[in-house]
């Protein structure tokens, strides 16, 4: 079995997650993927985050018509900051044969992630493509280590071709706070789920639980 493993916030999820999914499903030949909301992701601060249970239920309302992708909240029931190479871990456990494909963004690569040799033992990274990522700078890292460390970590990695779709949470977000629309730019669903729950409208409050 060849199962792909998908974590983000997802904050919220949306048409560009769903379309590297697809993608990833299609060109690895997975049979099954799984969407990971995270607790709280360790490079990124919370404050900006919906209550893992509505990034959760978005996740389930995007997903549910297709037979090959599932939601685990593995990392919502999990206390602390999540890990990537602790989740593989987890999933691996009941099904060890299984060969599993961690999909990440390109601007991941330049995060420092817990145990990356491991994690890259565990499973195969996959990397795709995202319009004009720069890799996520780390807060007082020197530009040129910053370079070295994303170069180290594509040793061994796998890349994905994808379309390259201009869309991202943080904008969704700031047009949902300001009242424009976010249509086709999730699915309808979701869009649905955000107005009837006032999802990042101002004043609305925000939670990682």
């Amino acid at each position: 079995m060849r199962i792909g493993i998908f974590g983000g916030s997802f904050n919220p999820i949306h048409v560009g997650h769903l379309v590297l999914a697809e993608t990833a499903r299609e060109t690895l030949a997975l049979d099954r993927l799984v969407f990971i909301p995270a607790g709280q992701p360790p490079h990124k601060k919370g404050r900006d985050l919906a209550a893992g249970r509505d990034r959760l239920e978005m996740a389930r309302l995007a997903t549910q018509h297709h037979p090959a992708f599932i939601v685990s909240d593995i990392e919502l029931s999990r206390p602390g900051a999540s890990y990537s190479i602790d989740t593989v871990n987890a999933l691996r456990r009941p099904v060890p044969q299984a060969k599993f494909f961690l999909l990440v963004g390109e601007d991941m690569l330049s995060v420092r992630w817990k145990d990356w040799a491991a994690l890259k033992r565990a499973c195969t990274v996959v990397a795709a493509k995202r319009p004009g990522a720069k890799g996520s700078r780390q807060q007082g890292l020197p530009a040129a280590r910053h370079a070295r460390l994303g170069r180290a970590a594509q040793a061994g990695v796998t890349w994905l071709p994808m379309p390259l779709l201009e869309i991202s949470s943080t904008d969704i977000r700031k047009r949902a706070k300001a009242g424009r629309s976010i249509r086709y730019l999730v699915p309808s669903a979701v869009e649905r789920y955000i107005r009837d729950h006032r999802l990042y409208q101002a004043g609305a409050k925000e939670a990682t639980s």
